[in-house]
């Protein structure tokens, strides 16, 4: 073989070899590109799982923190009071009289005439026949200590009126010496002052008891770093009519006649949610 042809041969194999040495590099830096780009994905991945598992934390931590201030609650009550004016008096009464038991005729007779003076006593005092409730007569034996004494029977009738004119009646009541003068064995049993209007009333002081409740709440919740929230749920508690200045209260309720002048207690037992 020539020279000529040994060096072109020589040179064809040279070429073939850095053919394939270039095909190795790039076959070496696709690989690496590829590994690369699947690092890149790995990070990314890892990047979107971090960012899931803070939100999940974070959305955790707040759904136990709404949970725990929903079932933190505090109870309260709340009262409070208000004066008022007595609008109907009730004034019962009765008269009697004590008579043999063989003079039950003359007695019936002198208790009719017992029940005309009364009933015009009334009338001088500007209450009529109407207004008046006399009942029928009631008799009754009285028990005799010495068994040989006469047997006697003491016939009553009741009497009863009630009235928005509070100090006509009250002023009656305290003046039946007119009667007594008359022979009329009269006895007042009770004198009774009423509010009419307490249904409406207890309604209106409902809402005033529930804000005297929320304003303790918050006074307590201030010592707590916390604030009061919406009302759970609220109890009223029973209607006390009280003397004024009075605190003879009664788990049951309590409703003084004795006097005119009242006072009306309304309390409410609330639950706030705390926030």
């Amino acid at each position: 073989m020539s020279e000529d042809n040994k060096n072109y041969q020589n040179e064809k194999n040279y070429t073939i070899e850095d053919k394939d040495i270039s095909l190795l590099f790039e076959k070496i830096e696709n690989r690496l590109q590829s590994k690369k780009n699947i690092g890149n994905k790995i990070v990314i991945f890892g990047v979107i799982i971090g960012i899931c598992l803070i939100i999940s934390a974070l959305i955790g931590s707040l759904t136990f923190y709404i949970v725990r201030t929903q079932n933190e609650t505090l109870t309260v009550t709340g009262s409070v009071k208000q004066k008022v004016t007595s609008d109907l008096v009730k004034w019962k009464g009765g008269f009697q009289r004590n008579v043999p038991a063989e003079d039950l005729k003359s007695g019936y007779a002198q208790l009719r005439q017992d029940q005309n003076l009364v009933l015009q006593f009334f009338k001088e005092n500007g209450f009529n026949e109407s207004q008046v409730l006399i009942t029928p007569v009631f008799m009754e034996a009285p028990y005799q200590y010495d068994p040989n004494a006469p047997k006697e029977y003491i016939l009553r009738q009741y009497v009863e009126i009630q009235s928005d004119r509070i100090q006509d009646v009250t002023a009656m009541a305290q003046n039946v010496n007119s009667l007594i003068d008359k022979g009329v064995i009269f006895s007042t049993f009770s004198l009774e002052y009423y509010y009419t209007k307490l249904p409406e009333l207890r309604i209106a002081l409902l809402k005033d008891a529930v804000a005297d409740a929320k304003l303790r709440a918050q006074k307590i919740a201030e010592s707590t770093g916390l604030q009061v929230g919406s009302i759970k749920s609220a109890n009223a508690g029973v209607v006390q009519v009280l003397q004024v200045n009075s605190t003879d209260i009664s788990d049951y309720g309590a409703y003084d006649t004795s006097t005119i002048e009242k006072e009306v207690m309304v309390t409410v037992t609330a639950i706030f949610n705390l926030k």
